[in-house]
């Protein structure tokens, strides 16, 4: 079973928190859904990985193409399928409990100055753990990530 991962972003973007996310969990051996669930906001998320990181490349695509099975990370707007090691939830798009069981780490990445975003996260943290998912809440509050909460402690 794995864990789900909570990223409350008080001092980056979702654009600057993103690709090292991606990174490492590409160097894990994870191959990555990113879901969404504003299209437009898919589409800019797409352009910044093909900049980031500016002195590399961060394989990915947009989910709807012929390759999309061979995609390291796939892009996805709605509740496209997660059968990937890692799903990446941001603007508040669904995660299940079952996808938390199957995957090896779901994230759950927020903007912490959003108050619908927050109180989004806050309900999926219950709804998840309620359920009896393992789940740890990270904030980047002090600078660097911290871990704040662990449902298993």
């Amino acid at each position: 079973m794995g864990e789900a991962y909570f990223y409350h972003l008080t001092r980056r973007s979702l654009e600057d928190v993103l690709p090292p996310l991606l990174e490492r969990a590409l160097g894990n051996g994870w191959r990555v859904l990113v879901r969404g669930r504003n299209p437009r906001r898919m589409e800019h998320l797409d352009e910044r990985l093909w900049t980031h990181p500016e002195d590399g490349f961060l394989p990915h695509g947009m989910a709807g193409g012929e390759d999309d099975a061979l995609q390291p990370v796939l892009l996805d707007c709605g509740t496209g399928p997660a059968d990937r090691p890692c799903v990446m939830s941001v603007e508040g798009a669904e995660v299940t409990v079952q996808e938390v069981a199957a995957a090896e780490r779901v994230c759950v990445i927020f903007d912490g100055a959003d108050p619908a975003a927050l109180e989004r996260a806050r309900a999926q943290w219950r709804d998840l753990t309620r359920a009896g998912a393992a789940a740890q809440y990270w904030s980047e509050e002090s600078g660097s990530w911290q871990k704040k909460a662990d449902s298993r402690a």
